[in-house]
């Protein structure tokens, strides 16, 4: 991921959205695909209403796993051959050790599917230009530079097909510290190696990777840029005829080149009144790192995590959250507990997420988040009333009241002039997050009686 939000390497002051915005001008997949806006909307209706995504950060530098010759390397556990600055030649060799034996690709999928994941993302090439797929563009990839000498992207496409789940792929389309043009931060090469032009390295081994990566998987849902450095309005009009390759398919908005692309990327963070008028996207790590790294275990609790989701959803964007699977092909037991226990969250409540729309509520409530579907409110209450009322900012009539966890059991309800009274029972359903389904009448009347 991003060299900006590498922990302990770079000032808070810096922003990726920043870089991102001054790239982020015109274009995204629909353009490339010529699509009225009704086609836009029916392209990306799937991936509005699926709200939680898997996102996977796996390459030889799990090998290393954020130590070099004996040293912790400050930073996420991707960016080792940045931070450390290892010469091109050094790193390459991590490749002979990566043997991923336990890589399953249909327990991957299991697992996302049983955490209410709706669909995955995973690093086909990420900025040291390692290819975790079989490419005949460059020899530094899984299959020739690896004694694994398997597909993982094939196996998990094959998997995702089985089990209904689309798949994505990110791809590092302009920083590659590995072949030379490639870019890096800064436009600093630490090695000559690397040196060379990059409009070479895009027509060299960008442009023929992602149409391998476009061609020989099935289907591919979304396409996944990362870090525009250096990237030229001409650079990208290399890649993106590519994408026809694909009809149907999603960008992000880090392609760079002055491409839009179909959605925004908050990274670590949540907009906090989301981003009006743009589909959005929010990824986020787990623990502090994206690729693995043995000694971060600064995990969030599945509280935050689920809180997280139903915070985006209720602004109405997705949340791609990140497992960095081990150098075995294994991913963390933290991670997969946390994953699991949101999954059971969701299969209780899911309806409260998926296929919803952002709250009506301008305001943040003093009690949870609201999402919306039709005419249906779903208040998500994270702290429960001491005195038994929820108070909701709302002048509406009103259908009908009840847990959605307990559907059967309706709810009384009063109002008090500028907002409604919903009387809940003495103990929530849910520690983290219990929810209510408001079914009313008309368009939401929201009051200012938030308190």
């Amino acid at each position: 991921m991003s060299y900006l939000h590498s922990v302990g390497t770079v000032g808070a002051a810096l922003s990726l959205s920043a870089v991102v915005a001054a790239s982020a001008v015109t274009g995204d997949a629909g353009s490339v695909l010529s699509e009225t806006p009704e086609q836009r909307d029916a392209r990306m209706k799937w991936w509005r209403e699926a709200r939680f995504g898997m996102f996977i950060h796996w390459g030889i530098y799990s090998v290393p796993a954020g130590v070099w010759n004996g040293k912790e390397i400050p930073g996420i556990g991707e960016w080792i051959m940045h931070h450390a600055k290892i010469p091109v030649a050094d790193y390459a060799k991590l490749a002979e050790q990566f043997n991923p034996v336990k890589f399953n690709a249909e327990e991957w999928v299991r697992i996302a599917k049983e955490a209410g994941m709706k669909y995955i993302v995973i690093t086909a090439k990420h900025h040291d230009g390692f290819a975790m797929f079989c490419s005949k563009a460059s020899s530094f990839n899984i299959c020739d530079a690896t004694p694994f000498k398997r597909d993982p992207l094939k196996e998990l496409a094959e998997a995702c097909r089985k089990y209904n789940m689309p798949l994505g792929f990110y791809y590092s389309q302009a920083q590659d510290w590995h072949h030379p043009g490639g870019a890096a931060w800064g436009n600093t090469h630490w090695d000559p190696a690397q040196d060379g032009d990059m409009m070479d390295y895009i027509k060299k081994i960008a442009v023929p990777q992602v149409r391998e990566l476009l061609t020989n998987y099935g289907k591919v849902w979304i396409i996944w840029w990362d870090t525009p450095v250096g990237m030229t309005p001409e650079m990208a009009q290399e890649l993106l005829p590519l994408l026809k390759l694909q009809p149907g398919i999603i960008m992000n908005n880090r392609l760079g080149g002055g491409v839009k692309g179909d959605f925004d990327t908050p990274e670590q963070e949540i907009p906090p009144n989301g981003i009006p008028g743009r589909d959005w996207e929010t990824c986020m790590t787990v623990n502090d790192t994206w690729g693995y790294k043995s000694t971060d275990t600064n995990w969030k609790s599945t509280e935050t995590l689920l809180r997280n989701l139903i915070d985006i959803a209720s602004k109405g964007g997705n949340y791609l959250l990140n497992v960095g699977p081990t150098a075995e092909g294994v991913f963390p037991q933290p991670i997969v507990d946390r994953f699991l226990e949101m999954g059971k969250w969701l299969k209780t409540n899911g309806e409260a997420i998926y296929g919803t729309t952002a709250s009506p509520f301008p305001e943040q409530l003093p009690w949870g988040r609201c999402t919306r579907k039709g005419s249906k409110l779903y208040l998500h209450v994270f702290d429960w009333p001491s005195d038994g009322l929820l108070r909701v900012p709302l002048m509406n009539e009103i259908r009908s009241v009840s847990l959605l966890a307990q559907p059967d059991k309706t709810l009384t309800y009063s109002s008090t002039g500028d907002a409604l009274e919903i009387r809940l029972p003495k103990e929530a359903p849910d520690p983290i997050a219990s929810v209510v389904v408001l079914d009313i009448q008309g368009e939401p009347h929201v009051t200012q009686a938030t308190k």
